[in-house]
């Protein structure tokens, strides 16, 4: 039995992650939070830790998971680290690529086992996505079209939305995007974004466009928090068919609800959400979405930390370069120009 701290026990660490590590097996021994009563009613053997130095104290801790807001997550997994736990970072890793460098080299000194919860490698619509581009049901792929549109006029008062560093669209969900088009297609050749707010009463950047290159392939990635019209997620060209797909991964849904990662149709898309793919002579043909499955992340790092060959589910490194494009999006924002990589 693995035992895992968890600092941070707000809606993502509460709802999404501790479901998850329970689930893949893992006992959550501790928690850093001042909610003592939704603990014990959530995670009744869970003990509360004041801080995270209390909980990293612990000698009977074996893997520590980072859920607090972004410009916490390198001074904590550096402190969780050198305490001798192996490491799970909720998105992003850092803020800067360097600093992944240096969580890097730590984590191979100590021995220890880094990864990053880049949960929407798992999600439904993305597998089905994967599938379809190493099957080749597109053909070569010429144009990879992803977005995350939100209706959100009103400015809410949480840490996301605040002036500080970390917060905004562009390393909240542009995060997620840009790792999914690194997994399908690889490091761009160049990229050109462009970087804003729209509402009044934003203090961080609300929305993004942002458009990258490799070779004759494009990619273009896009969040709005102004688009009453929001269920359009992917759209895929190739020389053989297209693809497009509406709606997002029901599992976040399905855990707010208290659905259990392991219960009967957990990451099962409705049929009216499945995708489909139209070929060249005009056919469209539905295709079923594959089952989201976010536990496989918290399953494989079980196993990495059982077992030193096997790989975490997500690298720092990997994380890093999802960081270095983030950084040349803010310049080519910035500076109004295209940036080679």
């Amino acid at each position: 039995m693995i035992n895992v701290g968890l600092i941070g026990f707000g809606l993502a660490g509460r709802v999404l992650h501790a479901p998850l590590i329970e689930a893949a097996g893992m006992r959550i021994t501790s928690v850093v939070t001042s909610r003592h009563g939704e603990l014990a009613g959530a995670i009744p053997a869970a003990q509360p830790a004041s801080s995270a130095e209390q909980l990293l104290a612990r000698n009977d801790i074996d893997m520590v998971v980072i859920v607090t807001p972004n410009h916490l997550h390198v001074p904590q997994a550096r402190a969780a680290l050198a305490a001798g736990k192996h490491v799970v970072v909720d998105k992003p890793l850092c803020l800067k690529a360097s600093q992944a460098d240096e969580l890097i080299a730590l984590a191979t000194r100590q021995r220890r086992r880094l990864a990053i919860f880049q949960n929407r490698r798992w999600d439904s619509d993305f597998l089905t996505i994967h599938r379809l581009v190493r099957e080749q049901r597109l053909g070569e792929v010429m144009a990879f079209h992803a977005r995350w549109d939100r209706y959100r006029p009103a400015v809410a008062d949480r840490w996301r939305e605040h002036d500080v560093p970390g917060a905004g669209m562009l390393f909240d969900l542009g995060s997620h995007l840009i790792d999914q088009a690194l997994c399908l297609f690889g490091r761009p050749e160049w990229l050109q974004a462009d970087v804003f707010s729209q509402r009044p009463a934003a203090q961080v950047a609300d929305g993004f466009e942002l458009w990258m290159g490799k070779g004759a392939l494009r990619i273009s990635l896009g969040v709005s928090s102004l688009a009453a019209d929001n269920r359009l997620r992917y759209r895929l060209f190739g020389n053989r068919a297209s693809y497009t797909k509406s709606g997002i991964d029901p599992q976040e849904a399905q855990l707010r609800a208290g659905l259990k990662p392991l219960s009967t149709g957990f990451g099962t898309e409705p049929p009216d959400d499945h995708g489909a793919l139209i070929h060249g002579d005009g056919r469209r043909e539905i295709v079923a979405s594959d089952t989201g499955r976010w536990l496989t992340f918290y399953e494989r790092m079980r196993d990495a930390v059982s077992d030193e060959r096997i790989a975490v589910p997500v690298t720092a490194g990997e994380a890093k370069s999802v960081i270095e494009l983030i950084e040349a999006a803010v310049r080519s924002s910035e500076q109004g120009r295209r940036i080679d990589l």
